[in-house]
């Protein structure tokens, strides 16, 4: 089934190009179908990539979803357009009302910057309690995900003597989960952060249970199964060019910046990097929102009931 995007988002050529179905608003609405609902609450600076990264996942389920872009009131974004914003978005107080079967929050570049110091901290925090009530999953996304565990559970990010920076093997800590359907016993996720969350500290919390973590750099996947939480740490979403082209960003800024760890064929950054993850993301995202569908109401003003 195909996903439902506005019909002049930049993301829709991107996908019909991949030869992923994207529905036309004017078909979706002779349709007798209930689509699932699900919100996007991007943080990134490049909103246009990101859009197209989440939808592109979402998208792959053989289910019908119709995909919400969201952004906070009190941030004006620098680099993505009025024009676009206007276009495709709506601030949070305009769905505040409204209930979704899921929910994305995506990181932010402000990985070292004290919460309280966020200029849309105060916003952020009446969202994340609002997932609770108005949302069947949520799915929060690196900075985001640090940020809700420090929300909802006073869970503190550590600076990083350097930043964790390419690509890990990461252990399936618990094959039985829903969310880890098919995965193998170990995968490769991209990561590109100065922060990271201490194992112990997940671990004291009795509702979190570790799903995916890295000796090297921590904590990946975190579900709390009370309000129906993710917490992904790091990337699965990423492009296959994306921590190249962050590379290429710094360096500019700091010719002695490291290579990404396990990326570049023979660390050699005039050559292409594989994507090497691209299936289980696929597969997470595809398990996530078959999980949401097999238990979320029908009727969507039942959603937080019992909550």
């Amino acid at each position: 089934m195909p996903i439902k995007i506005p019909d002049q988002l930049p993301a829709r050529d991107t996908l019909i190009n991949e030869g992923i179905m994207v529905m036309a608003e004017a078909e979706a609405v002779r349709q007798d179908i209930r689509p699932m609902k699900i919100g996007l609450l991007n943080l990134m600076p490049n909103k246009i990539q990101t859009e197209t990264q989440i939808a592109r996942l979402i998208a792959a389920t053989a289910l019908q979803v119709e995909l919400t872009l969201v952004r906070a009131a009190s941030h004006e974004s620098k680099t993505t357009s009025a024009e676009h914003l206007a276009a495709f978005y709506r601030t949070w107080d305009e769905v505040e009302a409204e209930k979704f079967d899921a929910f994305v929050v995506t990181g932010a570049p402000v990985g070292m910057v004290p919460y309280e110091e966020i200029t849309y901290w105060d916003e952020l925090k009446r969202i994340f309690d609002w997932t609770t009530s108005n949302v069947h999953s949520s799915l929060f996304v690196c900075w985001g995900a640090m940020a809700a565990l420090y929300h909802f559970h006073g869970l503190s990010k550590v600076r990083l003597a350097e930043k964790a920076f390419g690509v890990f093997p990461h252990s399936n800590c618990r094959p039985g989960s829903p969310f880890l359907v098919g995965f193998s016993d170990s995968i490769q996720v991209p990561v590109s952060r100065w922060t990271t969350m201490q194992r112990h500290d997940v671990e004291d919390v009795p509702s979190l249970r570790m799903l995916l973590d890295s000796p090297e750099t921590g904590p990946c996947l975190i579900h709390e199964p009370h309000g129906g939480r993710l917490y992904m740490i790091n990337h699965l979403e990423y492009d296959a060019t994306t921590l190249r082209d962050e590379y290429l960003r710094d360096r500019r800024e700091n010719p002695d910046t490291p290579l990404p760890k396990n990326y570049f064929p023979f660390d050699d950054p005039g050559l292409m990097p594989p994507n090497r993850w691209r299936a289980h993301a696929h597969l997470f995202i595809g398990n996530w929102i078959n999980q949401t569908y097999q238990t979320t109401p029908f009727e969507l003003e039942r959603i937080g009931e019992g909550r």
